[in-house]
């Protein structure tokens, strides 16, 4: 990605500066506006913070009508958007363009309504993950989806990347815990897609909107599930020699019948470094850990603990423990939530990635990560969410060391096309952003992109909304509106490659 390249500045538009800012500054009055080179650096990068761009104009509105204004006026003047919420993608999704308005939604932070006989909530996009259980854990229910950077990563983020968390293998991602949104599309309009009510008939293009990544519209209020807080939950904390013992405990435990809560998994760099941190007994003679938590009826957390336990003894666990109050089990957790912040410890920086694979296949991506770890002369640190396969390897490196980000980046590539060759996907929960996009053709062909891109321009016909993201290849829509592949040869060869 150090030969990363976005979308050619429009020159137009960079000369108009002065009268769009203006001119948002009419939608948007007061301080909603941001022009200034000091005052747009802290939106410069997001979490993917080895690239930094300054946007155009910094735009923070307040309203629905005033999102719909700004895109309306940008949809007219042919001025592209970067949607940004908290700011913490680690794909890259909300790293502004030079000549793009970054449409930052902060101030959409307001739970606007808990319904508790329909269990939901209506949140503006804003809000923390976190946010919606702490208004909603005094009367026993929480948000199922927690993500590690649940504490600042916001709800509309979560929509754009359908995030996950620890516990997204028994309760799903964000796909299976929001019921509705209202979306702004590029024109202006403002629709809603579902509800309070369950699924509703027809296509499902609520399905379509989380997940864009930004790409079709921006959100602008979210109804989300709430769950009832289990009345027992219990998390086991168990060591293994090695990654592949730790990897083949999990294939068993799902191969037995049993769903947990949730698996998670770190190497033994991650959990010195997470030990360090938070100081909640990891074993630090074991090269793996494994953290399985049973949720339920007491009798049933009871039963299925003496199952994890056996299976875990079966594949040569060297040291169990059970969380016995629950203090103790969100002990375990804090240790794992923490891991990508201790892990900083180590190194002074690193790439976050984000692969998933079956089950099954990982001892085989263990031994070969570790494998591409000596080719590169890189060390990597994996955690990840063990129980779905969704792999988070934190690739270690200086950048102030001549050519170290370059093989970070390289290493990182062959991780993922590693997770597609053995029948996984690229992103499990972060996105595909600018990290990912030149690998997409890895996993689909020009056909398919061709496909996705048509959905794209049915929402955006001009291709203003997150520009230079999750696609390898700039196609105009109406090229697209006739273009046809045959015998694997690209169309529209003069069309410039990002």
């Amino acid at each position: 990605m150090t030969g990363l390249r976005l979308p050619e500045a429009d020159e137009r538009v960079l000369a108009r500066r002065e009268e769009i800012v203006a001119d948002l500054r009419a939608i948007v009055p007061g301080e909603g506006v941001i022009a200034t080179e000091r005052g747009m650096r802290p939106y410069e990068s997001d979490a993917l913070t080895a690239y930094r761009q300054l946007p155009l104009v910094v735009v923070l509105p307040s309203t629905t009508e005033q999102v719909a204004a700004i895109l309306k006026y940008c949809h007219a003047n042919e001025i592209r958007v970067v949607p940004r919420g908290s700011g913490t993608s680690l794909s890259g999704g909300s790293l502004p363009l030079q000549d793009a308005v970054l449409l930052g939604m902060g101030k959409f932070n307001r739970i606007l309504d808990v319904d508790y006989a329909n269990r939901c909530a209506v949140v503006q996009p804003g809000v923390t993950n976190l946010g919606i259980t702490r208004a909603v854990e005094q009367d026993g229910f929480y948000y199922a989806p927690d993500p590690s950077s649940q504490i600042a990563c916001s709800i509309g983020g979560n929509v754009g990347e359908n995030s996950g968390g620890v516990h997204c293998l028994k309760y799903g991602l964000t796909t299976n815990n929001v019921l509705g949104v209202e979306l702004v599309l590029i024109t202006g309009e403002i629709v809603r897609l579902g509800g309070k009510h369950l699924d509703a008939g027809g296509l499902d293009l609520l399905s379509v909107v989380i997940g864009s990544e930004g790409l079709l519209g921006v959100v602008t209020e979210v109804t989300v599930r709430l769950l009832k807080k289990p009345d027992t939950a219990r998390a086991l904390l168990v060591g293994f020699p090695t990654s592949e013992d730790a990897g083949d405990c999990v294939a068993r435990i799902i191969g037995q019948g049993i769903i947990p809560a949730g698996i998670e998994m770190m190497d033994r760099d991650a959990i010195a470094a997470a030990e360090a941190f938070v100081n909640v007994g990891y074993p630090l003679d074991v090269e793996a850990l494994l953290i399985v938590e049973l949720d339920g009826p007491e009798a049933e957390c009871a039963h299925l603990l003496g199952e994890v336990e056996a299976i875990a003894r079966d594949c040569r666990a060297v040291t169990l423990r059970v969380s016995q109050s629950e203090e103790e089990r969100l002990g375990f957790w804090a240790g794992r939530k923490a891991a990508f912040p201790a892990v900083g410890r180590l190194s002074p920086d690193y790439l976050c990635m984000d692969g998933t694979i079956p089950r099954k296949e990982l001892p085989l991506v263990l031994s070969r990560m570790r494998e591409l770890s000596q080719k590169y002369g890189l060390r990597v640190a994996n955690v990840f969410h063990a129980g779905d396969g969704n792999l988070h390897p934190l690739i270690l490196y200086d950048a102030n060391k001549e050519g170290e980000l370059d093989a970070a980046e390289a290493f990182g590539a062959d991780i993922l096309r590693l997770c597609v060759e053995v029948g996984g996907v690229l992103t499990g929960e972060h996105g595909v952003g600018i990290e990912k996009r030149d690998l997409m053709p890895e996993m689909f062909n020009e056909v398919d992109l061709a496909q996705q891109l048509r959905v794209k321009c049915a929402f955006d016909d001009k291709g203003l909304l997150n520009p230079g993201k999750v696609f390898p290849t700039l196609h105009r829509c109406a090229e697209l509106g006739r273009m046809h592949v045959s015998g694997g040869v690209l169309p529209f060869p003069d069309l410039p490659r990002f």
